[in-house]
């Protein structure tokens, strides 16, 4: 007996999940690590904005975007914009966050792109904006014909999910790289701080997880060939 993943269930586990990563990043940047600032004398709240930018911006936002299709009972055509319009969001708000580090950087005559984190981070963010415009182009303004959609759709979905699994992992090795560095300068490797950064690193994981689930999901009523689903 076959078993059928429902997608509303796993868009609600995905939305809790999303109000944790934003929570804990927050709380993270803010409460221990002194706030956010673009301009600062205390260079560490310049840095603080890029993981706040990143998981709440990019990946949280993205996410959002993805599920779209999903998670939201209304027209297909209204869904596209949404979704369209919440991968640009997604897409100025990461590059943004790129900004703040390599401002922290510079303001901290420290070396840029030296670490695999920052190799990937580049590409991914250059892969999302290629994606984004393959879709506008081919499903939104001008549009392709019929047929040019449905070949299209597939590969979109299977390059979409690819580059969003490589922001969660690159996420994740951000983190790691992070706390690395703090605990080196002295944090205590059993801190509250240690502590709260690996479980924001996990729910960044377990919200990627369920995004991506979302997309092979069966929604309760199904729209046009072109949505998501017609990849199954």
């Amino acid at each position: 007996m076959a078993v059928v993943l429902k997608a509303t269930p796993v868009t609600f586990v995905a939305h809790v999940l999303a109000a944790a990563c934003a929570v804990l990043v927050l709380v993270w940047c803010i409460s221990f690590r002194g706030g956010l600032a673009w301009e600062a004398t205390n260079k560490s709240l310049i840095f603080n904005i890029h993981p706040v930018l990143m998981l709440i911006g990019f990946i949280i936002i993205g996410g959002e975007a993805i599920m779209s299709y999903k998670s939201l009972p209304l027209k297909k055509e209204v869904q596209k914009v949404i979704h369209l319009v919440l991968h640009a969001i997604a897409l100025a708000l990461g590059v943004v966050g790129i900004i703040a580090a390599f401002k922290y950087h510079n303001e901290s005559a420290i070396l840029n792109l030296y670490s695999l984190h920052s190799w990937l981070g580049i590409g991914i963010i250059v892969l999302y904006g290629i994606q984004w415009i393959f879709g506008f182009l081919v499903f939104f303004f001008p549009g392709g014909s019929a047929s040019l959609r449905s070949e299209a759709l597939p590969w979109h979905v299977i390059f979409g999910m690819f580059v969003y699994g490589l922001a969660i992992a690159n996420a994740a090795l951000g983190f790691l790289e992070k706390l690395t560095f703090l605990e080196n300068s002295g944090l205590d490797k059993f801190s509250a701080e240690a502590y709260l950064v690996n479980f924001t690193a996990i729910a960044t994981v377990l919200y990627g997880a369920a995004v991506m689930l979302t997309v092979y999901a069966q929604k309760e009523q199904e729209g046009d060939a072109y949505s998501y689903s017609s990849i199954n």
